[in-house]
């Protein structure tokens, strides 16, 4: 998998709850596997205190219980949703979805830059 970016470094996430470990490494396609740990990671750092759970058979994100992100797969692609998106300028074309909720589909060797989710996740985080 192709990474313009790698995630950041910081403090080693607390909150992991072994469902969300689970889903994680039983998918079927390794490199699935490689991108939701680090987009699980990247949460984590961008988002102090996140919870997770498994909620319709897919890893959420909450903050104050409120949802934040949302990792889900496919057979060729992983979703990862922002919520509370309104206000972010993203880039033109790579998120799909209506304004509250934005949506990156990577397929496999896709770029991915970390740094920028990391700061999209802060984002639209802070005022939830």
């Amino acid at each position: 998998m192709g990474e313009t970016s790698s995630p950041r470094r910081g403090r080693e996430p607390v909150h992991m709850n072994q469902e969300v470990t689970v889903f994680i490494e039983d998918l079927k396609e390794i490199w699935q596997v490689d991108l939701s740990n680090k987009l699980r990671y990247i949460v984590h750092q961008a988002i102090p205190d996140v919870q997770e759970r498994i909620q319709y058979k897919k890893p959420h994100f909450l903050k104050n219980g409120k949802y934040a992100a949302v990792i889900s797969t496919s057979k060729d692609a992983v979703s990862f949703t922002i919520f509370n998106a309104t206000e972010l300028e993203l880039p033109e074309g790579l998120f799909e979805g209506p304004p509250e909720r934005k949506t990156i589909k990577i397929r496999q060797s896709q770029e991915v830059d970390f740094d920028h989710l990391f700061s999209y996740l802060q984002q639209a985080s802070a005022s939830i």
